[in-house]
């Protein structure tokens, strides 16, 4: 041997998290190749099992012996396998841990959702124009939720900490959820989003995405959103519903946009693209029609979007 150790992928990034020298570690996969669960017994200061007589070509990886504590959710490693995960369990990551405990809290509040469908058409359109210029859509739909909610102030405000008032935050804060690559949520800010132009908006979206990759975001770029969009349009979803973020008094949820056969302002029959908003708020601060008065406004600047480059 050359003195290397062959493991999968998935049992290295555990050896690391359970802080155990790969080098200690009886590989049972074939070939001697370490897996999860030869990592996982490893820690727990188990023997490896006594190898077969021969080994076989397609003879699975040994499984550990159950663990004490329940599997937690957590993120494969990249390239790990299905079969790797199965019977495994890894501890959260930070990040991870932190999203957990956010959505414990978001249980005490009291929530309501109201939903609306927006023809999206000119919207399309108005991005098309400005892609070559650099401008995200991503952008594009904060501005546009930015500018909508500067007639609703009460939709970006917050309950305050004894629940007996509301706080009205000065300024206009989108906050936008980015899926991490080794597992939870982070939620870069674009702040000022109403008042920002559209071109620097983009920009900053650009720079807050990469350096949330890197993790090497401020907390105030991260934490000081007033009002929140989760985006699951580009996976093909239609609608779904999103968990309030602790301190803020509103989330959208932004569905796809797609063909759909609509009825024309003179009564005929159409086809538009159309996407479908939904909005979990604090029903402490937040009435029904005041969600359903801000997706009135947020549709009127969709469906006339050339406002968002004034």
């Amino acid at each position: 041997a050359d003195g290397r150790v062959i493991a999968t992928p998935y049992a290295k990034q555990l050896a690391k998290d359970l802080k155990v020298d790969l080098a200690t570690v009886a590989g049972t996969g074939p070939n001697g190749r370490i897996t999860a669960s030869d990592v996982e017994r490893t820690a727990k200061g188990g023997a490896a099992p006594a190898p077969a007589a021969a080994p076989a070509a397609a003879a699975p990886a040994a499984t550990a012996p159950a663990a004490a504590a329940p599997a937690a959710p957590a993120a494969a490693a990249k390239g790990t396998t299905v079969a790797e995960l199965r019977g495994t369990t890894k501890p959260f990551t930070s990040l991870q841990a932190a999203v957990a405990r956010n959505m414990n809290e978001s249980l005490k509040v009291p929530e309501f959702r109201v939903t609306m469908s927006i023809e999206t058409d000119k919207f399309d359109a108005l991005y098309k124009r400005l892609k070559p210029h650099g401008v995200t859509m991503t952008a594009l739909l904060a501005k546009a939720v930015g500018v909508a909610l500067a007639s609703h102030p009460v939709m970006f405000a917050a309950c305050t900490p004894d629940g007996n008032g509301i706080t009205y935050n000065e300024r206009i804060n989108v906050a936008l959820a980015v899926a991490m690559p080794d597992g939870g949520l982070i939620t870069p800010v674009l702040k000022d989003a109403d008042k920002v132009d559209i071109y620097q908006l983009s920009r900053n979206w650009a720079d807050l995405v990469k350096r949330a990759r890197g993790k090497q975001l401020q907390p105030d770029e991260y934490n000081s959103g007033t009002f929140t969009i989760s985006n699951l349009g580009m996976y093909g979803v239609d609608t779904f519903d999103a968990i309030l973020p602790p301190g803020t008094a509103a989330i959208m949820a932004v569905g796809g946009s797609k063909p759909t056969v609509v009825a024309t302002a003179d009564g005929l029959i159409g086809v538009r693209k159309v996407m479908q908003v939904n909005i979990t708020a604090d029903h402490r601060i937040v009435y029904g029609a005041d969600a359903a008065e801000f997706l009135q406004t947020l549709k009127s600047v969709i469906e006339s979007p050339d406002q968002l480059l004034l």
